[in-house]
């Protein structure tokens, strides 16, 4: 088996001069306004929206976020007193709690706002198979929970949370396994099977998040199987796709193909990507063709078409947008009011992280779409590689923390005139 030109880059977003492409031909439908700061930011207090006018600030500095990266991993390896700092300002932003019970607060704020909750156990790192057992025991936890109230619409897993990375990068390549890596793959295998299974039982629709490229082939193999066994009453399943990957438009294409003739829905998260420069780095030190898009435009123009064909067969797919693109949203809204699409349609979702782009979920949910927010949660000291990444992306991302900081300044200045 070949290798996969490799995966993920970071979540590109903010601005790009493809929106009046985009919407040509239907500039009659009015677009949400994502510039409404007082319904963006209506859940948070004037204490808490400068708690995260200070974040946003010091985010916006890419040499302060390096070096305080830094000292934070020095600091943690060297078991140093800083939870308690870590806990109330970046933890505070991007995580729900340390538990399950500790993120009802955030699952609550988000519900009277109209946002769904997705709970996303994030301790990342860990490679053992009593770390993965436990894993798929809490996934399994978040399942039931989910099951209890219809404010939380989707779970979540990582393969990579269950299974480990050199088994399935091993099995995309076609090695040939020895006795103990195949029952090892068996216990992954019934690992996905148990969390899918609960989910078809507890009616719950479950996302199987995308990861690298070499090992993406094993992870869709997966996500597909799960896909004939438990979506052919209704989508359960979703895989997802990386569409920075130039190969990723005529998988899904191909991939709707196959699940029409099976008679199975397709689940489909759209999402740009979140490894750029390493998926990069690894093609050219091995030699393989470059997995990436060869620019953003590239990238923007495949979400965009593969809105455009997941909402043209929709009677197959049911679809969640993973961004925080301004103009990808504004895409997908202004196609469904083309095609008399209803914004509370079932099957199509945007979502975007607890912390981040908030005037886009806030607003979408305002005027009545379906939104939900990925919730990170788990102990502090164990989802702090998950945090670093945010940070990471937030500056990598061209513009991304200065748009969020412009965002809650312009709020800041609403409110203090609003006293005037």
């Amino acid at each position: 088996m070949l290798i996969a030109p490799p995966k993920r880059s970071i979540i590109m977003s903010n601005r790009s001069n493809l929106m009046s492409e985009a919407v040509q031909g239907i500039t009659d439908v009015k677009p949400v306004s994502f510039e409404d700061t007082s319904i963006a930011f209506s859940s948070q207090s004037d204490f808490k929206l400068r708690k995260t006018y200070w974040l946003f600030s010091l985010m916006n500095q890419g040499w302060l976020v390096n070096l305080g990266t830094f000292f934070i991993k020095i600091a943690l390896r060297l078991h140093l007193p800083i939870k308690f700092l870590i806990k109330n300002t970046i933890f505070e932003q991007f995580c729900g709690g340390e538990s399950i019970q500790g993120c009802e607060k955030t699952i609550q704020n988000l519900h009277n706002a109209h946002v769904g909750t997705i709970l996303d156990y994030s301790v990342e790192g860990e490679e053992t198979e009593k770390s993965f057992d436990e894993t798929t025991l809490e996934i399994l936890r978040t399942i039931e929970r989910a099951s209890e109230s219809p404010d939380i619409p989707f779970s979540v897993f990582k393969v990579t949370g269950i299974a480990s990375t050199e088994l399935l990068e091993a099995i995309q390549i076609g090695d040939s396994l020895n006795k103990d890596q195949k029952a090892e793959f068996d216990r992954v295998m019934k690992r996905v099977e148990t969390i899918c299974r609960r989910a078809y039982t507890r009616n719950v629709r479950v996302f199987i998040d995308a990861e690298e490229s070499w090992i993406q082939d094993t992870i869709d193999t997966l996500a597909y199987e799960m896909m004939n066994r438990f979506n052919h009453e209704r989508p359960v399943v979703y895989n997802t796709y990386q569409m920075y990957r130039w190969e990723s438009l005529d998988h899904l294409r191909r991939d709707t193909a196959e699940a029409q003739a099976k008679g199975y829905f397709l689940g489909v998260k759209l999402v740009r990507g979140a490894y750029l420069e390493k998926e990069r780095l690894r093609a050219h030190e091995e030699e393989y063709q470059d997995p990436i898009q060869a620019t953003k435009e590239d990238t923007d123009r495949a979400f965009n078409e593969a809105i455009d064909f997941c909402l043209e067969h929709r009677n197959t797919i049911s679809i969640c947008l993973g961004t925080h693109n301004e103009y990808s949203c504004q895409y997908c809204i202004q196609q469904m009011k083309r095609l008399g699409i209803e914004p509370n349609d079932s099957h199509i979702y945007f979502a975007q992280l607890l912390g981040m782009s908030d005037n886009i979920s806030y607003n979408l949910a305002n005027a009545g779409y379906n939104v939900a927010k990925y919730v990170p949660y788990g102990p502090v000291d164990c989802v702090m590689p998950y945090l670093f990444r945010r940070a990471d992306e937030n500056k990598s991302i061209a513009g991304q923390s200065s748009r969020e900081f412009n965002l809650v300044s312009d709020e800041l200045k609403r409110r203090k005139n609003c006293r005037m």
